[in-house]
C-alpha cells in the first residue's frame, strides 16, 4: 500500500482531473435519486447492479494513479456486490422506515457534496464536482446513502459486503490519512448493517405470523 502522503496526493489528483467525469457521475445518482422520489421502483436485482458499477470507476480511476490496493479492492467489491445483485429477486425495492430513509437521504448528500479534495473557492462546485464516483469514501457514501433508503435490497450479502467496505475505509480514511470526515462515512456503513437487520427480522417475523 502506498504511503499516507502519496495516497492523498493522488486522490486529490483524481478529484481535480476528472471533474467532469465527476459531473457525469453526479447527474447518474441524480438521476437514480429522482426516480425514487418519483415512485420509480426499478427491481432489486437492477438497482442492485446500477449501484455496483461506479465502484468499477473507483477502481480504473486508483489503476491510472499508481494506487493498485485501491484499484484492486474496488475491482474485487464492484464484482462481487454485482454478482450479489444478479442473483436478487426481480421484484421492486421497497422504500426503508423514516428513520433509515432519513439516514440514507443524509449520506446520499454527504457523499454528493463531499467536501474533500476538490480544490476551489466556494461552495458551488461541490454540488457537481465532489469527487464522488471518483473515490473511494465519497462513493462508498453515497452507495450507502441510497442502500439505506431501500433497505440494503434485503440482501444481507449486499448489506455486509458494502458496510464491510466502507468500515474499513472510514477507519483508514480518518485514523491513517486524517481525513476526519471520513468517520460519517464509518457511521453510514454501521447504520447500513443495523438496518438490515432489522428489516431481515421484521419480515421474518411476518412471515411467521402468516
Amino acid at each position: 500500500m502506498p504511503a499516507p502522503e502519496q495516497i492523498l496526493s493522488g486522490l486529490h489528483q483524481i478529484a481535480n482531473q476528472w471533474q467532469m467525469l465527476a459531473l457525469i457521475w453526479h447527474l447518474y445518482f441524480g438521476l437514480l435519486a429522482v426516480a425514487l422520489i418519483l415512485g420509480q421502483r426499478p427491481s432489486k436485482r437492477l438497482g442492485g447492479i446500477l449501484l455496483g458499477l461506479p465502484l468499477l470507476s473507483v477502481s480504473a480511476l486508483a489503476w491510472m494513479s499508481a494506487n493498485p490496493f485501491n484499484g484492486a479492492v474496488f475491482a474485487v467489491v464492484g464484482v462481487i456486490l454485482i454478482a450479489v445483485a444478479a442473483k436478487l429477486p426481480d421484484e421492486p425495492v421497497r422504500i426503508a422506515p423514516t428513520w433509515a430513509l432519513s439516514a440514507g437521504v443524509l449520506m446520499f448528500l454527504f457523499g454528493w457534496l463531499y467536501p474533500h479534495f476538490l480544490d476551489t473557492s466556494s461552495f458551488l462546485p461541490y454540488l457537481y464536482a465532489a469527487p464522488t464516483g471518483l473515490v473511494p469514501c465519497p462513493t462508498l457514501s453515497i452507495l450507502i446513502g441510497l442502500s439505506l433508503m431501500v433497505g440494503g435490497f434485503d440482501s444481507r450479502s449486499w448489506s455486509l459486503v458494502l458496510s464491510a467496505t466502507g468500515i474499513f475505509y472510514g477507519l483508514f480514511g480518518a485514523v491513517r490519512l486524517g481525513v476526519t470526515i471520513d468517520w460519517v462515512l464509518l457511521l453510514g456503513a454501521l447504520l447500513l448493517i443495523l438496518v438490515n437487520l432489522v428489516i431481515k427480522t421484521a419480515i421474518q417475523k411476518h412471515a411467521l405470523a402468516h
